[in-house]
């Protein structure tokens, strides 16, 4: 048996493929998610993997779950991160996730999400207010954190993606470094990840999913931010897929 796990997120799409090991790719999701479901079945269907077969069992979750026609169920993200987080760590935890359109905090005990919170009704502290201020200052999203790494954050205040960025752009003809505004940048989503954190029920340790939760310098900021510590992820952004994937084992195994 073949089973696959797909997040297809407002920016980009995860999947996780598990037989004996798992096996992981992405691609950018596009404006179309049944089109990015269409393109990553010829996807898997080049790897040998017919989605179609009995041999085959798919889960979709996040964003355009409901766009993957040929998933045998959806499920919801809380759920999928959950079961993904626990697995790359390896025991309880509480997870952080800063997705492309949304926040989620969630904490995982016994195994199973004991509370969480979820921040969807404003982009700023997600991916997408990341990704503007990249292409403001002229930076990719690697190449912002890395250069905040060596700037003294300016305080951007607004709350609101679009007046944050106004700010940006003043503190841009006011000659300031771009180090600095980058630093700063990057320390406001940190505060509005951790004030959505602070509300959460957190346990012990807390680690980062999502599309930036490789990145230490972040996860030193969220730890001082949270004033606990925070564990970078490499497989991370996969959170999702995988938690989908391991779902699709409990649910369709023989």
């Amino acid at each position: 048996m073949d089973y696959i796990g797909i997040d297809i997120g407002s920016t980009a799409s995860k999947i996780a493929v598990l037989k004996n090991n798992f096996n992981y790719f992405s691609i950018p999701t596009g404006w179309n998610s049944k089109e990015t479901a269409s393109a990553i079945q010829k996807m898997l269907l080049e790897k040998g993997i017919d989605v179609t077969s009995e041999e085959v069992h798919t889960i979709a979750t996040g964003y355009g779950r409901i766009s993957v026609a040929y998933a045998d169920a959806v499920v919801t993200e809380i759920t999928c991160h959950a079961k993904g987080g626990l697995h790359l760590y390896g025991q309880d935890c509480s997870i952080v996730d800063v997705g492309g359109q949304d926040t989620k905090v969630i904490t995982v005990e016994q195994g199973a999400v004991s509370d969480f919170l979820m921040n969807d009704k404003c982009s700023a502290g997600t991916g997408k207010f990341i990704e503007i201020m990249a292409n403001r200052l002229g930076l990719t999203i690697d190449e912002l954190f890395e250069l905040a790494q060596k700037g003294n954050a300016i305080s951007i205040s607004s709350l609101c993606t679009v007046f944050a960025e106004s700010e940006v752009i003043n503190f841009m003809g006011e000659g300031r470094a771009k180090a600095d505004i980058a630093a700063g940048v990057v320390d406001s989503v940190a505060k509005k990840v951790a004030a959505l954190g602070f509300k959460c029920r957190l346990s012990k340790p807390v680690i980062l999913t999502g599309g930036i939760s490789h990145c230490n310098y972040f996860a030193e900021l969220m730890s001082l931010k949270l004033k606990t510590e925070v564990v970078p992820m490499e497989l991370g952004r996969y959170a999702g897929a995988i938690g989908a994937a391991l779902i699709a084992r409990e649910r369709f195994s023989e």
